[in-house]
C-alpha cells in the first residue's frame, strides 16, 4: 500500500479509476500532470503545447506530426466540472498580441485536448482513425512538497522545519521567525494572537527564502505561499515549534495542541484532497525546473533544489504501465524532467544545461526507474524568445543570442525599455556538472569558488516573447520553441503510434 494513503483511500482511488476507465472505452484518455516550482514556466509550457498542436507547429521529432499522421487537434470541454479551466485563450493573447509572459500558476486547472490521428500500424489503420483525449492538469510544484507531510507527525514537521531555519545559509533569513519562536512556550495556554503572529513570521520567512536573491526551494507547507481562497483560515494558521520528536502527547488546551490540531487539519482539508482528486489520477508527468535561476542564486540554491526535486519524486506513484494496473491502481509510467529557458543560452551550452539537471535529479531518477517508470531529462524552451547569431568582440567570434529584454532589465549599466533588440554573449556553463554541487548544510569553500567562477562568466536577462511571423496569406504561425517536440514525443508519442 502507498504510505500516503489508507486502505479506504486506496479503495476510493480504485473506484475512481474504474469510473475513468469506463468513460474512456469509446475514446481513450491520458492524464498529463504539468508542474514545477515557482517561475519554472508551467503556464507557458501548457500554452505553447496546445498552440503548436492546434496550429500545426514545426514539430520534427514528434513522430505523429512529422509523419503527417496527426490529422487534427482541438480543445474540448474538460471532464472534471469542479476544476477551474486553464485559461488558454487569455495566455495566448498575452504571448502573441501583448508579448508579455502570462501570470504564474496559483491553483489547479485543467484543459482537454483531443487529437485525431492515423495509426502507424497497418492493422490498426484498417480499423479506422484513432482519437486520444489528453487531459492537461496544471498545478503548483510547491503543493507537491506538501505530500510527504501526510506521513509525518506535527513533531516531525516541526523538527525538520526548525533545523532548516537554523541551517547556516538560512539563519539570517529566518532570524525574525527564530527570535519569535524562542519567545513562545509550547506548553503555555493556547493563545490565538500568539498563534497568528508566529504563523505570519513563519510565512514571511518562507516568502523571503523564495525571493530571487536566495531562490530556495524547500518551503513546505506549500499552500502558505499560495493560499488562494483559504487565506486566513485556521488550517493555514500554524507554525513549527521547538519540541523534541519523541516528546509525549501535547496537553489539551496548550499552544502546542492548537498548532498540532491545525497541522492535522491542513493535511486533512488541503493536502489529502489534492492527492486524492488530482495527483493520484495522473498517468504521466512533466516537471519543469528553472536551473538557471538557481545557478544565478548560488550553491545553496542548487543544493536546496536538489533536495526539493528528490522530495517531489518521492511523492509520485511511479510504475510500469499495464492494462490491469491502469484500471485498478493508476501509476505514472513516464516522467520528464525539463530544464526550462534554454533560449537564454546558446545551443552549444544546451548539453551542459541538460547535464546539470541530470545531476540534480539523479537520486530521484534512480528511484523511478527502479519502480518501472521511464524517465528522461531535456533542456528546452516551450516558447523561444531569442534567436542565435555570431558576433565579433575584440577580434574574436563569439556565439550570441538576439532578443528584446523586458522593460527594466539591466546589463553592464544599461537599462532596457522593452522595445530594443540586443545581441549578447550569455557565457558558458561549466563543463563538469558535479563541480557545482556540495552539501546543502555546509557548502565548501571549493564549491563556492567554482560557483563564483561560473557566475562570473554568465549573464542572464529576461526577454519579451517573440514577434510571430505570418504567412503570405496572413496566418499567424505557431509559437517557436526549443525541443518541445522531443517533450511531446516522450510524453504522448507512444499513445499515437
Amino acid at each position: 500500500m502507498n504510505p500516503l494513503t489508507s486502505l479506504a483511500e486506496e479503495t476510493r482511488l480504485t473506484l475512481a479509476n474504474l469510473a475513468d476507465a469506463a468513460t474512456g472505452l469509446a475514446v481513450p484518455s491520458l492524464r498529463l500532470g504539468v508542474t514545477g516550482l515557482a517561475r519554472s514556466g508551467k503556464t507557458v509550457f501548457l500554452t505553447a503545447l496546445v498552440h503548436n498542436l492546434v496550429h500545426g507547429g514545426r514539430l520534427p521529432v514528434f513522430s505523429a506530426a512529422a509523419g503527417h499522421r496527426m490529422t487534427g487537434a482541438r480543445l474540448q470541454p474538460q471532464p472534471d466540472d469542479a476544476v477551474p479551466r486553464f485559461d488558454y485563450e487569455a495566455h495566448v493573447r498575452d504571448l502573441v498580441k501583448t508579448r508579455i509572459w502570462p501570470e504564474s500558476t496559483r491553483q489547479v486547472s485543467e484543459l482537454r485536448l483531443t487529437i485525431d490521428y492515423e495509426s502507424a500500424s497497418y492493422f490498426y489503420r484498417k480499423l479506422g482513425p484513432g482519437r486520444l483525449h489528453v487531459d492537461l492538469i496544471d498545478y503548483p510544484g510547491e503543493w507537491l512538497l506538501d505530500l510527504p507531510l501526510l506521513t509525518k507527525s506535527y513533531a516531525d514537521f516541526s523538527a525538520e522545519a526548525m533545523a532548516r531555519a537554523r541551517a547556516n545559509h538560512r539563519t539570517e533569513i529566518a532570524a525574525q521567525f527564530l527570535a519569535a519562536a524562542e519567545k513562545v512556550k509550547p506548553e503555555a495556554e493556547a493563545d490565538e494572537q500568539v498563534a497568528r503572529e508566529l504563523s505570519e513570521e513563519f510565512k514571511t520567512y518562507l516568502a523571503a527564502c523564495r525571493a530571487d536573491t536566495h531562490a530556495l526551494s524547500m518551503l513546505p507547507p506549500g499552500r502558505f505561499l499560495m493560499p488562494g481562497d483559504m487565506e486566513g483560515s485556521p488550517a493555514l494558521t500554524f507554525a513549527p515549534l521547538d519540541i523534541p520528536v519523541d516528546a509525549p502527547s501535547a496537553r489539551s488546551g496548550t499552544l502546542r495542541s492548537l498548532m498540532e490540531r491545525r497541522y492535522e487539519a491542513y493535511k486533512t482539508h488541503v493536502v489529502r484532497p489534492f492527492f486524492r482528486d488530482h495527483f493520484a489520477r495522473l498517468d504521466r508527468q512533466i516537471v519543469l525546473v528553472d536551473v538557471l535561476h538557481a545557478l544565478n542564486a548560488g550553491p545553496h540554491a542548487m543544493a536546496d533544489l536538489e533536495v526539493a526535486l528528490a522530495e517531489v519524486l518521492a511523492a509520485f506513484r511511479p510504475g510500469k504501465r499495464s492494462w490491469l494496473s491502469s484500471i485498478l491502481t493508476r501509476r505514472i509510467d513516464r516522467i520528464l524532467f525539463a530544464a526550462t529557458k534554454a533560449d537564454h543560452l546558446h545551443r552549444s551550452d544546451h548539453d551542459r544545461l541538460e547535464a546539470i539537471l541530470k545531476r540534480l535529479v539523479a537520486r530521484a531518477e534512480e528511484t523511478a526507474r527502479f519502480k518501472g517508470a521511464e524517465v528522461d531529462v531535456i533542456a528546452m524552451a516551450a516558447v523561444r524568445a531569442t534567436r542565435e547569431a555570431t558576433v565579433r568582440h575584440r577580434g574574436q567570434e563569439l556565439p550570441a543570442i538576439l532578443g528584446t529584454p523586458l522593460p527594466g532589465e539591466r546589463l553592464n549599466g544599461d537599462t532596457y525599455d522593452g522595445e530594443t533588440e540586443i545581441a549578447m554573449f550569455p557565457g558558458d556553463l561549466p563543463e563538469n556538472a558535479d563541480s557545482l554541487f556540495g552539501d546543502a548544510e555546509s557548502v565548501s569553500e571549493e564549491v563556492r569558488a567554482r560557483f563564483l567562477a561560473a557566475q562570473a562568466d554568465l549573464q542572464f536577462l529576461r526577454f519579451r516573447p517573440p514577434t510571430l511571423d505570418t504567412t503570405a496569406e496572413g496566418l499567424t504561425l505557431s509559437l517557436p520553441h526549443i525541443r518541445l517536440d522531443r517533450a511531446l514525443e516522450f510524453l504522448i508519442g507512444d499513445r499515437l503510434a
